[in-house]
């Protein structure tokens, strides 16, 4: 596998790094600069934000029904908070400005204190700016783990994220509010790197039985991941199990904040090299190498098993009502007109303040909420996607079920791929009291108009 400098976009943006002691205890997640190479060896370092000094932030792994505590620090020269992705938690301990709490300042901190009611694969990220934020590497992985273990030979956290990074310097290209990016597919890299590296490579023996945990980390950037000389099953999606594991004959997707946990067989034969690759237009390229070192004991690979289901809610859709989401606006579908508060401007006046897309005719969160619910009351929501780019709607404080093209339930889901042109259903019971945010995760899109909020009382 190879990179060269050729596949760096070009940019001469460059970021200053200016280190700052803060006193911390070692369970802190104290938001601050930090040096990583993210680059192959021969390029330089790059500067960037982290959780107590590297990127991804460090692996929060924690029993189910646990209660996690964490002190945020705030050493970077803006305000910020942490979102617990895919955690049905109190509303308050959410880590949205403006909505469950004030955005933490520089030099102050904020405690976040929760129970982690379902096992599984999450992550936490910074929720402020955060297209920016999360593109300098404010992220880390939140491992809920199961009450048995999973007979497995390895058990691997892979954090999937895409760099904009000038190919002199290997600095972040700093040009986040870029308008192209914002009213397209939204902020693409030139560099994909796995749990902060570019290539990582992990020893295994052939019949090792591996379990996934793939992140996708990624401002705007959708997978379609394959398995090269691995064999197996996709046994949860976005943390939750699924009642019959999928086998993973040719590839399948991941779009931006969405996991997948695999439980996979190596198949390659000792001295070679098996691999995650990720499908792009010019070809396949590898993400992470398996190189093979001798043999399991294992004498055969008995069937993968379901994991044991989380505490989720029944689903009934008998009378519940559908509500309706418009995705609206971006490049070749430009806005018309759309509602800033409660100002209708026009289109042009919109692009004029960065705002290129809407839900519903709102360019902006609007004061009042898309859906306003009883707790513990069943409702469809039917994005409709007008656009011309893919969005991945994602919901906050709660779990959906996808309703399927022949009104069967699918999976359960944080995060639902609507691509553009089609309509998605979902199925949410609204049992988690609060104000909670719905947003598309591409985060550039959220930043220039994808934001709505939904009560549950």
């Amino acid at each position: 596998m190879t990179f060269s400098r050729r596949r760096f976009l070009q940019s001469a943006t460059a970021l200053a790094v200016l280190p700052k002691a803060v006193r911390a205890s070692s369970t802190d997640l104290v938001a601050r600069k930090a040096i990583q190479q993210i680059a192959p060896n021969g390029f330089p370092e790059t500067p960037v934000w982290s959780y107590g000094g590297g990127v991804p932030g460090p692996e929060i792994r924690l029993a189910q029904g646990a209660r996690l505590q964490r002190r945020l620090v705030n050493d970077l020269p803006q305000p910020t908070t942490i979102h617990w992705h895919g955690i049905r938690i109190d509303n308050a301990m959410d880590g949205v400005p403006g909505l469950t709490q004030d955005a933490v300042t520089p030099g102050e901190d904020f405690h976040y204190d929760f129970v982690v009611p379902d096992a599984g694969t999450y992550w936490y990220h910074a929720h402020n700016r955060s297209v920016e934020q999360v593109a300098r590497g404010l992220y880390g992985p939140l491992i809920v783990e199961e009450a048995e273990p999973l007979d497995v030979d390895h058990d691997l956290t892979l954090m999937l994220d895409d760099w904009r990074l000038d190919p002199e310097t290997a600095h972040i290209v700093d040009d986040f509010d870029n308008g192209h990016d914002q009213s397209h597919a939204g902020r693409l890299g030139n560099l994909v790197s796995v749990n902060g590296q570019f290539d990582p490579a992990f020893s295994v023996r052939s019949r090792d039985r591996l379990r996934l945990r793939l992140i996708n980390a990624s401002n705007a950037r959708i997978y379609d991941l394959s398995l090269d000389g691995l064999v197996g099953r996709i046994v949860a999606l976005d943390g939750m199990p699924l009642e019959t594991p999928m086998r993973v004959e040719d590839s399948f997707p991941l779009a931006p904040a969405q996991r997948a946990d695999l439980v996979v067989d190596v198949q390659a034969r000792p001295d070679r090299v098996a691999g995650l690759v990720s499908r792009e237009r010019e070809g396949s390229f590898g993400l992470v190498r398996f190189t093979v070192s001798g043999q399991s004991a294992r004498t055969g690979q008995p069937s993968i098993a379901p994991l044991p289901p989380n505490p989720l809610p029944m689903v009934t859709l008998d009378s519940a009502p559908i509500h309706r989401m418009t995705l609206q606006g971006g490049a070749m579908r430009w806005l018309e007109s759309a509602h800033l508060g409660e100002t209708l401007l026009s289109g042009r006046e919109l692009a004029q303040l960065g705002r290129f897309w809407a839900l519903n005719g709102y360019a902006e969160r609007p004061q009042d909420p898309f859906l306003d619910a009883q707790r513990g009351s069943v409702h469809r929501i039917e994005f409709v996607n007008e656009t011309a780019f893919p969005h991945a709607m994602h919901l906050h404080g709660h779990h959906f079920r996808l309703i399927l093209a022949d009104g069967r339930l699918g999976p359960w889901r944080d995060t639902v791929l609507v691509e553009r042109g089609q309509t998605r259903q979902i199925a949410l019971v609204a049992d988690n009291p609060g104000d909670w945010l719905l947003h598309c995760h591409m985060l550039g899109h959220a930043a220039s108009g994808m934001m709505s909020w939904f009560r549950v009382t």
